[in-house]
């Protein structure tokens, strides 16, 4: 009789992680025993689908009061969305202070440990989300952050650098001819 090949685990390392409600948001992710920096824990997995088409599944609804989707994107043109086919990946919360990272690797994406975690810590990751145009007062809403970090910084958007200013010489008076 042949051997048969395993079945690839799709949900990772589950010996490591259980996933449960949140404090943060909906579903986490929670670790079962003590995972050490450094640990590859899960591949965010989806329907790998052009960035258009995401903003088409997905159109800002003026209605919402919170931002919730599990898009990731791979890179300029691909974005996975864990809504389709996804795995436990998407239940990862954000944080301000994340304990794990998303590691980008020949066009996959990784969950893995950045520091050492405990028993019954919710694993998480900065999403660092990303909106083009100008910020608006309602992002403060819809991007809120609830992650309870001391260093939280309120929402869930990557903070966009202020425009480079002209340097001037202080206190420099012109006088008009």
């Amino acid at each position: 009789m042949p051997a048969t090949k395993p079945k690839k685990n799709i949900e990772g390392r589950t010996d490591l992680y259980s996933v449960r409600n949140s404090s943060i948001q909906g579903k986490g992710v929670f670790a079962k025993k003590r995972i050490r920096k450094g640990t590859r824990l899960i591949e965010y997995r989806g329907e790998r689908i052009p960035v258009g088409e995401a903003d088409e599944r997905y159109e800002d609804d003026e209605n919402k009061t919170h931002h919730h989707t599990f898009l990731f994107s791979v890179d300029e043109r691909t974005v996975i969305d864990a809504a389709v086919n996804g795995n436990n990946a998407r239940w990862i919360n954000h944080s301000c202070d994340p304990n794990c990272e998303a590691v980008e690797e020949e066009g996959r994406i990784w969950i893995e440990a950045k520091k050492n975690i405990q028993p019954g810590q919710e694993l998480s990751y900065n999403y660092q989300l990303d909106r083009e145009g100008r910020f608006e007062k309602k992002f403060w809403q819809l991007y809120e952050c609830r992650c309870g970090a001391s260093n939280c910084r309120k929402i869930m958007l990557a903070r966009p650098k202020p425009p480079k200013r002209k340097k001037t010489t202080k206190n420099r008076v012109v006088k008009k001819k």
